[in-house]
């Protein structure tokens, strides 16, 4: 049978009602969060260092000697000598330095966030009465 249908001949009162009704929410979180950092170090020293030494020791000897005696008595000497001496002694010593030295540091950090609300809202209905057709229509003429 239908929804439609009527038992007396069209007299009875049927009735057919349908509601629905509803809602929906809902939320949407994202976070996101990063961070870091970094450090950089460098040193650089460099010595430099030189010795030189030197030495000249320098010994130079030269001699004549004549000497004569005659029978008569007479005594002659000649003599030439030379005596030479040198003795040098030279140290140098250098010493250089140089350095650098850098450092760095850098740090960082980022959120992100993300939020999203939604609602949704329905609602639906459908009523069919029902009754005696010809009163509907009118009274008969």
């Amino acid at each position: 049978m239908s929804d439609y249908e009527t038992g007396d001949a069209g007299y009875s009162d049927p009735s057919y009602e349908h509601y629905e009704a509803g809602a929906e929410s809902g939320e949407l979180e994202q976070l996101h969060q990063a961070s870091g950092s970094e450090s950089d170090y460098n040193s650089d020293f460099n010595v430099y260092e030189q010795d030189t030494e030197s030495a000249e020791s320098t010994d130079f000897q030269q001699g004549h000697a004549v000497q004569f005696d005659s029978p008569d008595g007479t005594h002659y000497e000649e003599q030439n000598f030379t005596n030479y001496s040198n003795d040098q002694y030279d140290s140098n010593h250098i010493f250089a330095a140089e350095g650098s030295e850098s450092s760095h540091e850098a740090q960082f950090s980022e959120l992100d966030a993300l939020r999203q609300e939604f609602d949704s809202k329905f609602a639906e209905g459908t009523v069919i009465e029902g009754g005696n057709p010809a009163a509907e229509l009118g009274p008969a003429s």
